[in-house]
């Protein structure tokens, strides 16, 4: 059985909240759930140094995770939206399974979209510094215009999170400044820390904006760019016939393959590439409305449909 010295969750939880000696959770009462895991011992503890009122739900480490799924997705995470509401806190967050994501609920129980939260945190960062913000080509455009906003760059790279990490220390190795990085799925790496995903160091960092712009949750992100993603997936077979007729089929435009096969039409792209993790290809569409992205979508489809067909 593996045991981790005290001291070394000790010195993570210092390590952020040294970072924020001003307490700016003062007055800030946050709903953390932990999801049974890890961030039992860490999360609460950090937002607790600074200065934040914090509330827990499944915060009993139990790697059986007996209150949720360790996925903490909308569904699954209605017990702290209803926590958040009733103790009128200003925001709740929760973590996945190992803790490296965080996931946001805002004053009104409501759940916020990865790629918002991305973008809130970047817009925060890229205000106090100037520099090159790495992510995947699956992100969404808002953080592209955020960043470009305050005259900061974008990197993108192959969908993963080892990915972004790699290219950040490339990137700096070869003297870029490097402010910022990660996916929209929650998982944020902030080089200054450390150059991996950490949930902890995002919940912080959510309690950072807030002291700041003193606005709630809610208010900060509609002042983001609208944008609208759809996600969609099929089998894989056929999919590098897929890829190909879709290359054929945009030809005309602007396609990046960083990544599989991304399309860009107008305002809108759609991303098509096969799943790193499961024998599917995964459709990614992001658009400025409804509208242009179910109209891409459609476009996009009639094609997959019309090579995958020949490969049932």
């Amino acid at each position: 059985r593996e045991t981790i010295a005290p001291h070394l969750i000790q010195d993570y939880i210092s390590a952020i909240a040294n970072q924020f000696p001003d307490k700016p959770g003062a007055g800030i009462t946050v709903v953390v759930d932990p999801g049974s895991g890890p961030a039992c011992a860490t999360t609460p503890q950090i937002l607790t140094r600074m200065g934040c009122r914090v509330l827990t739900i499944n915060g009993i480490m139990d790697g059986t995770f007996p209150g949720r799924l360790p996925e903490p997705s909308a569904d699954g995470l209605k017990g702290l939206a209803a926590l958040v509401v009733s103790s009128g806190a200003a925001f709740g967050v929760a973590h996945d399974g190992d803790a490296d994501r965080a996931v946001f609920i805002d004053e009104n129980g409501q759940f916020v979209e990865e790629n918002q939260e991305f973008a809130l945190v970047a817009d925060h960062i890229c205000r106090q510094n100037k520099g090159v913000i790495v992510t995947p080509v699956s992100t969404s455009q808002m953080v592209e215009i955020v960043a470009k906003k305050h005259n900061c760059s974008i990197t993108y790279t192959p969908v993963g999170s080892i990915y972004v990490a790699r290219t950040m220390r490339s990137l700096i190795e070869k003297g870029a400044h490097v402010i910022f990085g990660g996916e929209g799925n929650g998982g944020l790496i902030f080089p200054e820390h450390q150059f991996c995903r950490d949930g902890g160091m995002t919940a912080a960092m959510m309690v950072a904006i807030l002291a700041s712009r003193g606005q709630k949750l809610s208010l900060l992100l509609e002042q983001l760019p609208k944008r609208h993603m759809i996600k969609d997936k099929i089998s894989e077979v056929g999919g590098a016939a897929i890829l190909e007729a879709l290359k054929s089929a945009y030809a005309h435009g602007t396609i990046n393959e960083t990544d599989g096969v991304k399309i860009f039409q107008g305002n809108s792209w759609a991303l098509v590439r096969a799943s790193g993790t499961e024998p599917l290809i995964r459709i990614i569409i992001d658009a400025e409305d409804v509208e242009q992205g179910r109209a891409l979508h459609d476009d996009i489809m009639v094609t997959i449909q019309k090579i995958a067909g020949k490969h049932t």
